[in-house]
């Protein structure tokens, strides 16, 4: 069991997981520029040893792998997965039972532990300049910690069984912040932090947070961990790790004694700063906005510490790898959780929450003979109002009885499956003026926008173009029509100006299409306008990243031959879907060719990264 960072770095080193760095590197730009190359190639944990302007060395990519992900945790995976399994299926115990007979012990570590003697993260007391200052990208706003353990308490209910830990952006320096003395704590909407930030304002307290970095893997995983409210993080990661979670308090703050780096400090009511830009998982900038400012209290390190870190960007990442390994362990629970739902697929290649899949049961009136969706609207209304998942923005269910053998993560098969059997004119339900994900920049609002779901049950009723008709024809300016799967045709616009001008080049196209070519469109039941169609051509992920995050449903769905009938909109024909990038988008992540030459060079003959990349 690991103790700490190194711990786990001297183990990976030691089975063949891990290349190290012995040359200076940057961390402006150039750090995450190797990780980012080492992981696209299926690379080693990195580390970086002697970091630019900082003592500490760093380690990335420690995730990078689900094969690593396992190695890390093979120890306890399978024990906690089986704990896990028993909220899914309790009568499994009954069984089986000499199967279980390692839960106690797992429970037994599943319980915080107040350290007594030994308590390393309290060695040194540093400063926040002294943290290597890794910046992912050009136009971050500075440097950020991207793999923290932000540690808050219940104002109601002190204490570390009442606690919540969260992977909170904390912007490190750069913007307004007062170098030393504040940091930037970016949470977004659905976080536990804010329940506790607003008990702490009803009672005119300052909050109270603690920032973990490193320690034993498991600490990190369990800031991703999609728990149910009551049950603390920490828990989980003392069952992850075998190891209960070390803790100790020291001015009024809750510590990690086993972290790598811990950092103190209050948030108080209604003082924010700008905080950002700053590169995201959804492959673009999210842009800057006021959050809440953190006055630093102190820093602690260990005498042995390792900085870890990790780079967000376009799908995948490294935080593909989190996702995968929650979905390992916890995949069986959420089907229990909401009555009728098989299964749940938050597509990462769309930058997880503006895609959402399910398969779910159809079973409400088997005596008729016409299929429609009924429990499956159920079934999504309850997925839209559970955890994360009520962050989906665009959801798509179908029925697990019209075919047993689909699976969720073939997300073409899916599209293929959903698009043979869906009626535009019954089978989609928006929901408007409502809340999506902080970082998705499709509406012009920060948490605003809106969400659809589609939902698609009964027999097929229609086959699938499988190339462009011959005779297809588009008007001015529409031109570069592509299929991008069967069934889906991307064409190209001129660049989005106004929401008023879109509504009537759409309608200039939409009316093309009935006139012209209503019979061609039987067999394309879906059409993504955008600005590069052969881009969207080139490979379905890209087809998913375009198509839903450049999008938002109530502004930028549209249809061939479409109407509303007693307030419910809906086309006969084609859905026509924009996804041309708004002038009020967040600019996509570019890489900067001089630190990517950088990169080469540690990859030529004799280089630490030769043969990796």
């Amino acid at each position: 069991m690991y103790k700490s960072t190194r711990d786990c770095v001297k183990d990976l080193d030691k089975h063949k997981h891990l290349v190290v760095i012995k040359e200076e590197v940057d961390p402006y730009l150039q750090m995450a520029a190797i990780h980012r190359r080492v992981y696209d190639h299926e690379g080693p944990a990195i580390l970086f040893e002697n970091v630019k302007g900082c003592e500490f060395p760093a380690v990335s990519n420690l995730f990078g792998t689900m094969d690593r992900s396992r190695f890390i945790f093979r120890k306890t995976i399978e024990s906690v997965k089986k704990l896990v399994s028993l909220k899914a299926d309790p009568s499994a115990l009954l069984k089986n039972p000499f199967g279980y007979l390692a839960m106690p012990f797992v429970g037994l570590n599943a319980l915080p532990k107040p350290a007594i003697f030994s308590k390393p993260v309290l060695a040194r007391e540093i400063a926040i300049s002294d943290l290597p200052q890794i910046q992912s990208w050009p136009d971050d706003g500075g440097a950020f910690v991207t793999l923290p353990q932000v540690y808050t308490e219940d104002p109601d209910n002190l204490g570390i069984m009442k606690s919540n830990v969260g992977m909170y952006r904390i912007q490190l320096g750069g913007n307004d912040y007062i170098p030393n003395k504040e940091i930037g704590l970016h949470y977004q909407i659905h976080r536990g932090i804010g329940v506790h930030q607003a008990k702490a304002n009803a009672k005119g307290q300052a909050m109270k947070v603690s920032i973990f970095v490193g320690g034993p893997p498991s600490h990190s995983l369990s800031a991703v961990m999609p728990l149910p409210e009551g049950l603390p993080e920490v828990a989980f990661a003392g069952a992850m790790a075998g190891r209960g979670f070390r803790h100790t308090r020291v001015d009024g703050f809750t510590l990690s004694t086993d972290a790598d780096f811990v950092i103190t400090g209050t948030v108080h009511e209604k003082e924010t700063k700008p905080e950002g830009p700053f590169g995201d998982h959804l492959g673009y900038y999210s842009l800057i906005h006021d959050f809440p400012l953190m006055k630093v209290h102190k820093v602690y390190a260990r005498k042995d510490a390792i900085w870890p870190f990790t780079v967000v960007g376009r799908p995948p990442q490294e935080d593909t790898s989190f996702g995968a390994l929650i979905h390992e362990i916890t995949g069986a629970v959420i089907p229990t959780e909401l009555p009728g739902l098989h299964a749940v697929n938050a597509v990462d290649e769309a930058g997880v929450h503006p895609l959402l899949l399910a398969i779910g049961s159809e079973r409400y009136t088997p005596y008729e003979e016409l299929k429609r969706p009924q429990e499956l609207l159920t079934i999504a209304n309850h997925i839209l109002g559970f955890g994360q998942m009520s962050l989906a923005k665009y959801l798509l269910i179908v029925a697990k009885e019209d075919d047993p053998k689909l699976d969720i993560h073939h997300i073409d098969d899916f599209f293929t499956h959903m698009l043979q059997r869906i009626d535009w004119r019954r089978d989609l339900h928006f929901q408007t003026e409502t809340s999506i994900d902080t970082l998705d920049y499709s509406s012009k609002g920060l948490n605003e926008g809106s969400k659809v779901v589609m939902a698609a049950a009964g027999p097929t009723i229609r086959s699938l173009a499988k190339q462009v008709p011959g005779d297809f024809s588009l008007p001015a300016p529409f031109n570069q029509a592509q299929l991008v799967h069967p069934g889906i045709l991307a064409i190209q616009g001129q660049n989005f100006q106004s929401y008023e001008k879109a509504e009537k080049e759409l309608q200039t196209l939409t009316d093309f299409l009935e006139d012209q070519h209503l019979e061609s469109l039987k067999s394309i039941p879906l059409i993504v306008l955008v600005d590069d169609s052969a881009f969207l051509a080139e490979r379905f992920a890209n087809f998913l990243w375009v198509t839903f995050t450049r999008s938002n449903p109530s502004h930028d769905i549209y249809g061939v031959a479409a109407g509303t009938r007693y307030k419910h909109w809906g086309c006969k024909s084609s859905l026509i879907i924009d996804a041309r990038i708004k002038p009020f988008h967040a600019p996509p992540l570019i890489e900067d060719p001089r630190v990517e030459a950088s990169v080469d060079a540690l990859g030529a003959k004799g280089g630490p990264l030769h043969g990796i990349i």
